[in-house]
C-alpha cells in the first residue's frame, strides 16, 4: 500500500520529509501503513529535518499524530509549504520551529467535519465530538500563532485561506521562501473566507446536499486509538 510520505537523506546530519497528497485514513489505520511505521522511520535517523508539505489535508487524527511526533523529535524541524497546506495538513505545518511558505503557496484552516446517521441523540453526540476535535486543533494553532482561541475559532468557522503574507501576519508562518529581505508590511494582504463568498452567492445556486467528511463511527474509533 502506498505511503503518503517519503524520506530523503541529504547528509549524515540532514533529512528531508515530503508530505504530498491526501493524508490518508485508509492507509494510516490499516495493517500496512501505520503510525508505528512513520515513527520508526522518523527516529531511524538523527539531526535536523526539513518537512515539505503540499497537501489538501485528510484524516485529522493521522495529522495529529504526525504533529505530535514532529514536536517531540529532538532535532530541529523546519516546515516548507511549497503549494498547499490545507485542513489537517495545516495542523502538521504548525510543528515547524520555522515555517516557510512559497510566495505562491496557500494555507487553509477550517472546522473539522464528519458524517453522522441516526436520531437526534446521535447528532448531538457527533456535534460534541466535533467540538472537542476543533478545540484540539486550536491548541496547535494557538501554540504557533499566539492568536486568541476566539479569533482562531472565527477563522476556522469561515474556512479561511491565507497567502504567505497573511499567514505571516497572523503568525501561522515565519518567512517567505526565496526572499532575501524581510517582506513588506501588507496588512491588507489576501485573506479569503469561503463563508463570505458562499453567503453572497447562495441565493443564485441550486440547493443540493453534499455528504463529506469522516463517518462519526470512524472518528470515535480513531479517538479511542489515540487515547490508548
Amino acid at each position: 500500500m502506498k505511503k503518503f510520505w517519503n524520506w530523503v537523506r541529504d547528509s549524515n546530519e540532514e533529512r528531508t520529509l515530503y508530505l504530498n497528497g491526501v493524508i490518508s485514513d485508509e492507509t494510516w489505520w490499516g495493517d500496512e501503513v501505520t503510525p508505528k511505521m512513520f515513527k520508526d522511520e522518523l527516529v531511524a535517523g538523527t539531526g535536523n529535518i526539513t518537512v515539505w508539505i503540499n497537501s489538501p489535508g485528510g484524516d485529522v487524527f493521522a495529522a495529529a499524530q504526525i504533529y505530535n511526533m514532529l514536536m517531540e523529535y529532538t532535532g530541529k524541524v523546519t516546515v516548507k509549504i511549497d503549494g498547499l497546506a490545507a485542513s489537517a495538513a495545516s495542523v502538521i505545518a504548525m510543528a515547524g520551529g520555522d515555517v516557510y511558505m512559497s510566495p505562491v503557496s496557500m494555507l487553509m484552516i477550517h472546522n473539522p467535519s464528519t458524517i453522522a446517521i441516526g436520531d437526534s441523540e446521535e447528532m448531538l453526540r457527533a456535534k460534541a465530538l466535533l467540538d472537542e476535535v476543533k478545540e484540539s486543533i486550536i491548541n496547535a494553532y494557538e501554540l504557533k500563532s499566539g492568536l486568541s482561541r476566539t479569533k482562531l475559532s472565527h477563522l476556522m468557522d469561515a474556512e479561511t485561506w491565507m497567502n504567505a503574507n497573511k499567514a505571516i501576519e497572523l503568525g501561522f508562518a515565519d518567512k517567505i521562501m526565496f526572499m532575501e529581505s524581510e517582506p513588506p508590511d501588507l496588512s491588507d494582504s489576501l485573506i479569503f473566507s469561503r463563508m463570505a463568498v458562499t453567503n453572497s452567492l447562495i441565493s443564485k445556486l441550486p440547493k443540493q446536499q453534499l455528504k463529506t467528511g469522516t463517518p462519526i463511527e470512524s472518528l470515535d474509533k480513531r479517538l479511542s486509538l489515540i487515547s490508548h
